[in-house]
């Protein structure tokens, strides 16, 4: 590169190709020769030229990685966001608009929700804030209801669980209390099973909408068992 920068630099006359030998070339006549320029000076722009080019073509240095930092204050549902609320037995659903997106959890529309089971583990302190304040419970046991052809879940089910009936009392009072769960009904089934302490029921009480979704308390109370279950149904309000 240096030598062809240099030899289209230094061309002493202007030539033109002539009658002579083949190959060769001739001055014309007439024409004045032009004056040699210092080699020195045609040495010095060849390398500026030439180092300047390397320059442009110097490779840009790689940028470094970013980091991703997660602000939210709510859960994730895909296989690491499970994995934290397993190990951390906590987790927050935002269903302040009346219903949980997928891709609002990081699943996309085609996905399934998945079932949190940490039996073994403990329970899981789980809060979902709601359009009207905020649903708050504590299990073991956490699904999530769609199908492939939908982008939100249809509802969210958690157990709750109690060792004894007064305890079991107390959780369906607290549903009535909290989430506006008919009152009626419930205070009938407790007379009920607190007069036959070996029922075997299962009971839906009427749903309460006080907080802007749909709170359905459905009971399995058998009284020969030493745990009672209430399946939490968490559904859009209509």
């Amino acid at each position: 590169m240096f030598g062809s920068l240099i030899g289209a630099v230094v061309s002493p006359t202007h030539r033109v190709r002539g009658r002579g030998k083949p190959g060769t070339f001739t001055q014309r006549r007439g024409s004045r020769p032009r004056t040699r320029r210092p080699a020195s000076v045609a040495l010095a722009a060849a390398a500026c030229i030439a180092l300047a080019a390397c320059q442009f073509s110097r490779p840009a240095e790689p940028a470094l990685p970013s980091r991703t930092v997660s602000s939210s204050e709510f859960s994730a549902l895909d296989a690491a966001g499970v994995e934290r609320i397993r190990s951390e037995l906590r987790a927050r659903l935002d269903l302040r608009s009346g219903k949980l997106t997928k891709a609002a959890v990081g699943l996309t529309d085609s996905s399934y929700g998945p079932e949190i089971n940490t039996r073994r583990e403990g329970k899981i302190a789980l809060s979902i804030a709601a359009p009207k304040g905020t649903i708050e419970a504590r299990t073991d046991r956490i699904r999530f209801n769609t199908t492939d052809a939908r982008p939100d879940f249809s509802q969210v089910t958690y157990f709750l669980t109690a060792s004894s009936a007064d305890e079991f009392f107390a959780l369906i009072r607290d549903g009535v209390q909290k989430y506006g769960i008919d009152s009626d009904p419930a205070e009938g089934w407790i007379s009920s099973a607190s007069a036959d302490p070996r029922m075997r029921s299962d009971f839906s009480i009427t749903s309460g909408t006080s907080t802007g979704l749909e709170v359905n308390y459905d009971l399995r109370f058998d009284g020969s068992k030493d745990t009672q279950v209430i399946i939490v149904h968490i559904l859009p309000a209509e």
